[in-house]
């Protein structure tokens, strides 16, 4: 993949200007934590949005802590800023529901989809020297989940569907440090949510054995989520399917982005998705099937690319 160089704001938002004399557009893009599948997608997409407008588009990619902090940071955020996040979320947000009890917003219903991305996807993985091969084996064991991000909230949530909630020991460690820590010895397995192939996966099953769990059709049934099976070979030592489960994910922004900002980094993400896909196989997942997966409104301008493309949208979408 062409390296671009990207400014890397932490928490200073870029300046948004159109205008007939200047038609430089600058958005700030907030999707995840560095290292993780959803940053790399973030450089991705900014690579794609300055080629495919000629420059007329710069996109800078913010680190992020996670989905719920990019809904939080719709309060404070003007018409430059894109986020990625679940639907689900956004959803919740907007009803005050779970981790935004008490926490609501006007702001969050100015909320409008762009486009999706690739799926939300759980990883367990585990040392092979754990001994761990399903989750009745992680009773006693130290596990990383992280902290703060909707994965180290899935994560948790699914320990104690399956009932290890106060049987397993929860180290207080930041997911970015999960594979030297794995590699040291000092925890026997992470939880990562992030699209596959996910880098910390892969770097963690290049660099020692590990074993990525997989869920039964019964547990999978419990969480209330998609099956996804992560084919045999995808990270170094896999000989056989992963079977997990993954939650949608999609782009969004609010309806102070001005419309023909919105119309062009939806169509420039379509037109640019196949050759993503060439340099990262997590993209040649999404297609417009995956729009079905966008149940709220989505942004006008969007709306205007998906009419002219031939999209059929839901009438909840528009």
């Amino acid at each position: 993949m062409k390296h671009t160089s990207l400014v890397l704001a932490l928490g200073l938002a870029a300046g948004f200007v159109t205008s007939s004399a200047f038609a430089e557009t600058r958005i700030t893009y907030k999707s995840a934590k560095t290292g993780s599948s959803y940053y790399q997608m973030g450089v991705q997409l900014a690579e794609a949005m300055k080629a495919g407008t000629d420059g007329d588009v710069i996109v800078t990619v913010e680190e992020s802590q996670g989905s719920v902090q990019n809904v939080m940071e719709v309060k404070a955020r003007g018409g430059d800023y894109v986020f990625t996040t679940p639907p689900v979320l956004v959803k919740l947000a907007q009803g005050g529901k779970a981790m935004f009890e008490g926490k609501s917003d006007p702001k969050f219903d100015e909320i409008r989809a762009l486009f999706p991305i690739p799926s939300l996807t759980m990883h367990f993985v585990m040392s092979a020297d754990s001994g761990v091969t399903d989750f009745a084996g992680m009773e006693g064991k130290t596990i990383l989940l992280g902290k703060g991000s909707f994965g180290a909230r899935e994560g948790e949530k699914y320990l104690n569907l399956f009932g290890l909630e106060g049987k397993v020991n929860l180290a207080e460690v930041e997911l970015s440090n999960a594979v030297p820590a794995l590699k040291n010895g000092q925890i026997d397995g992470f939880v990562t949510a992030g699209s596959w192939p996910a880098p910390n996966v892969i770097e963690a099953a290049a660099s020692a054995d590990v074993v990525v769990l997989s869920l039964s059709d019964e547990q999978i049934a419990e969480t209330k989520r998609a099956k996804l099976v992560i084919p045999a070979g995808t990270y170094s030592g896999q000989d056989a399917d992963i079977t997990t489960t993954s939650l949608p994910v999609a782009a969004f922004t609010t309806t102070a982005m001005d419309d023909d900002a919105a119309y062009t980094l939806t169509k420039t993400f379509w037109e640019g998705k196949a050759a993503m896909g060439a340099d990262a196989a997590w993209w040649n997942g999404v297609d417009k099937g995956l729009m079905a997966n966008i149940t709220g409104k989505l942004h006008p301008g969007a709306i205007r690319y998906y009419t002219e493309a031939g999209f059929e949208l839901t009438a909840d979408q528009q």
